[in-house]
């Protein structure tokens, strides 16, 4: 739903040329309009120079682009490379090009509230996601510095001090562009402020510099996801030499924790990450998959001061003492999400995870249940155990070997859910051959008949149809859902894949000739 104002703020700048020359004699309360106006038709010039011209104090993508009482419609998961590189060449261009820097009020850019998605509803169909929106501000303050250096300009200039908000997604290929861009921030009238830090296919020595270099007293979010070989013992070191007394979420990479190989010493490293983990006191989102964890969640938790909203401790070999501790800890009670994939819980712990569900019902919002070896036979557990959870949206099953009848039966309960948007479900096991093994490997994943999958999906969407839920979305993303932040760099990924694939195979080759 449009206002008129904003029909008429879309009619001011579809013509590019008139709205330019216009905009001196716009009312400054009404450049948020404009902007908005502009980034809908994707008038990348006449956001250029809003930006360029901006009056106001605090310039916040989010609630530019959010609902707005002119505009119903959300824009800030249009990550639009047109719009996003006009709006950051405009900021750098209100340092360089503005008549009297005395009357600039600008003191805040916040660019968090941009939302990466996987449809994109932009006409340019050209997306700047969170790396190139990292290596893009990055390049603009140090050629603003650059220029600032080489050309005589007005000293009111260099007074010009404005703090940009942003989440930073370094990886080896832009990892020099940024360390110096952060290097040099105090020296630039743009000053790069790091809110939430993810970290990819990077050296641990870079990974060590740049994470102080982005002030982590700051820092509200911490991703240190595949290709960063940090371990336990590298965490210590971490949590040790710096501190995060805003952090509210922590993704670690896989096996940073493996008690399998566990010593006395190890036991003690332990026991102090969880005693600075208890230190930030903002801690609520902690993700820990594919690191053995067997016998030792509650070393680690039991010393956090504020309950977890999001635990995902997927793969980690938990035992029954484990989910016990789960189930009676004062997270439970809290948890909004909850991932528990690759853990067999029908045969192992299936009270425990009753009373777990049961403690988190009341907020619990998304569950993800992969891989853990729900049959047929514990359909009607499953759906007893997710009855009270009637705050659930998102409910994520897939790998799990449930014939076509049995899924039939519980989307049939899933419907009952009030507040679900979101079901990931597996491709039926009668749809593969007869004999196949779970977990199904990568290689057999696709060997399944397609024609009768896409029968039984059409099924499945049928009982939500005529259950009157279309609002529910149920599909099967074979290889996980979607990560906006893997699918930007995932050339990079898969280069450094097979790098790794070569010296791996080049050392191989090493021993075999040593030993004969």
């Amino acid at each position: 739903m449009k206002s008129l104002r904003f029909i008429s703020a879309e009619a001011f700048v579809s013509n590019a040329e008139f709205a330019r020359k216009s905009l001196h004699g716009v009312a400054h309360n009404l450049f948020p309009l404009l902007f908005k106006a502009s980034y809908l038709l994707e008038q990348g010039e006449v956001i250029h120079d809003l930006v360029e011209n901006w009056p106001l104090v605090d310039f916040n993508m989010g609630k530019l682009l959010g609902t707005t009482v002119d505009c119903q419609e959300d824009l800030s998961h249009r990550t639009c490379s047109v719009c996003l590189e006009s709006c950051l060449t405009g900021l750098r261009d209100y340092v360089l090009n503005h008549p009297s820097p005395y009357v600039k009020r600008l003191k805040v850019v916040d660019l968090t509230g941009i939302k990466d998605v996987e449809v994109q509803f932009c006409e340019c169909k050209k997306t700047m996601g969170r790396w190139a929106r990292t290596q893009l501000l990055s390049r603009l303050c140090l050629e603003l510095l650059v220029y600032l250096q080489q050309t005589q300009c007005n000293p009111g200039t260099f007074e010009i001090s404005i703090d940009v908000l942003i989440d930073l997604f370094v990886t080896e290929r832009n990892y020099e562009l940024v360390a110096q861009a952060l290097l040099k921030k105090c020296y630039c009238p743009l000053k790069i402020c790091c809110v939430a830090f993810r970290s990819d296919n990077l050296a641990l020595q870079k990974f060590f510099y740049i994470i102080k270099l982005t002030d982590p007293s700051l820092l509200r979010k911490l991703e240190i996801v595949h290709n960063v070989r940090l371990e336990m013992e590298h965490l210590e070191i971490l949590f040790n030499s710096m501190r995060f007394p805003l952090l509210m979420s922590l993704t670690l990479p896989a096996r940073t924790f493996n008690v399998r190989r566990f010593t006395a010493t190890d036991e003690q490293m332990l026991t102090n990450i969880g005693e600075k983990m208890g230190e930030m006191t903002q801690l609520t989102e902690l993700s820990m998959s594919f690191s053995i964890l067997t016998g030792r969640i509650q070393k680690l938790l039991s010393p956090l001061k504020t309950p977890l909203k999001m635990l995902d401790v997927s793969n980690c070999s938990l035992n029954h003492a484990d989910m016990a501790y789960l189930a009676n800890s004062f997270h439970a009670n809290h948890l909004e999400a909850l991932d528990l994939s690759g853990h067999n819980i029908p045969d192992l712990y299936p009270s425990i995870f009753f009373k777990l569900l049961s403690h988190s019902s009341s907020v619990l919002r998304s569950l993800t249940l992969e891989d853990c070896n729900i049959q047929d036979t514990h359909v009607n557990m499953l759906i007893l155990a997710l009855s009270p959870c009637q705050k659930l949206q998102e409910f994520k099953f897939l790998g799990n070997p449930l014939s076509s009848q049995a899924l039939k039966h519980l989307f049939t309960f899933l419907c009952e859910l009030p507040m679900l948007k979101n079901v990931e479900f597996p491709v039926p096991r009668d749809c593969y051959p007869i004999g196949i093994t779970y977990p199904i490997d990568d290689a057999s994943l696709c060997r399944f008949d397609h024609q009768k999958y896409e029968s039984v999906a059409e099924e499945l969407k049928l009982i939500l149809l005529q259950a009157n839920r279309e609002d529910v979305k149920a599909s099967t993303p074979l290889f996980g859902s979607y990560d906006a932040a893997v699918q930007e760099t995932n050339n990079e990924l898969g280069a450094y894949l097979i790098k790794s694939f070569k010296e791996t195979l080049e050392k191989f080759t090493t021993s075999l000739n040593k030993m004969s």
